[in-house]
């Protein structure tokens, strides 16, 4: 059976591989971007199952208005991808509040106006699948990019408690978690903050580190491993996209895992009482 998406960000990356894997199998998209023109060629190609929206999600009241625009005019929605987002790039110290309100507003809120407003449809249908796209940045960290983590690691909590929260009514959730992509992600979509020289080093020692150095990988690659996740009868709640992010992950967490295991004396010291009782 066809299948009715909802895609923020359709007009590059991500966003617009995936609405052609949706449409080149006979899928519906509604196709949002703040500037419609990007999908003139979507709807001349794909004709009526494409409908373009113009969104900007940071704005609530849109975000809900569209998906309901989308519903209304497809009579359903099957799958709603939240891809709409962009990297920040500066050191910590260096983020104004504006950049980093801005990051979190389009990256963090954005999703969670668009996941809020499908919800009661998913819920009624008693069907659904949400895609949070994240990062492997959602699950790690490296210098320069700060904001743009605690964007993707609040988006990782927030979507891994909405999980279990919707899973009674027949909906699914799943973080696509990709890897380093050709895709301008760190070129013209990014923002950059002034630059402190103190950090020069650090910079250039985050820009020289061995995850950086990998060849990207291709965003078409994407279009058919997308439909395996969202075609899936139990698809996961996290995946990874490209080459390195398993090892990244691997490394990570076995560290965290041994700091943890090295300072757990001092945790149980910390809960008072009977500690050995609470072990497991």
């Amino acid at each position: 059976m066809s299948k009715t998406w909802f895609i923020t960000g359709t007009s590059k990356g991500f966003g617009r591989e995936w609405a052609i894997a949706a449409l080149d199998r006979g899928d519906r998209v509604a196709a949002t971007a703040r500037d419609t023109s990007a999908l003139d060629d979507l709807v001349s190609t794909y004709g009526d199952a494409v409908l373009p929206l113009r969104l900007d999600v940071t704005d609530r009241a849109a975000a809900f208005a569209a998906v309901q625009q989308a519903h209304e005019h497809f009579g359903r929605l099957d799958v709603v991808v939240n891809n709409a987002g962009y990297g920040h790039f500066g050191m910590v110290e260096e983020i104004t509040e504006e950049e980093a309100r801005n990051q979190l507003e389009t990256n963090l809120f954005g999703a969670l106006w668009v996941t809020q407003a499908a919800l009661p449809l998913l819920r009624e249908q008693g069907s659904g699948h949400i895609v949070q796209v994240s990062s492997i940045g959602g699950i790690s960290a490296f210098p320069t990019v700060g904001i743009y983590h605690a964007s993707k690691w609040a988006l990782e909590g927030l979507s891994q408690a909405l999980a279990q929260e919707v899973a009674g009514f027949g909906i699914k959730v799943t973080l696509v978690e990709p890897g380093g992509y050709a895709t301008d992600w760190g070129g013209p979509s990014a923002v950059r903050s002034q630059e402190l020289e103190a950090y020069a080093d650090v910079r250039e020692a985050a820009a020289n580190r061995p995850s950086r150095r990998g060849t990207p990988g291709d965003p078409v690659a994407t279009r058919g491993p997308i439909l395996e996740v969202v075609d899936a009868e139990e698809p996961p709640l996290r995946v990874f996209f490209g080459a390195l992010p398993l090892g990244i992950a691997r490394a990570d967490y076995e560290q965290r895992l041994a700091t943890w295991e090295h300072w757990q004396p001092v945790a149980l010291r910390a809960h008072g009482g009977d500690a050995a009782d609470q072990q497991s």
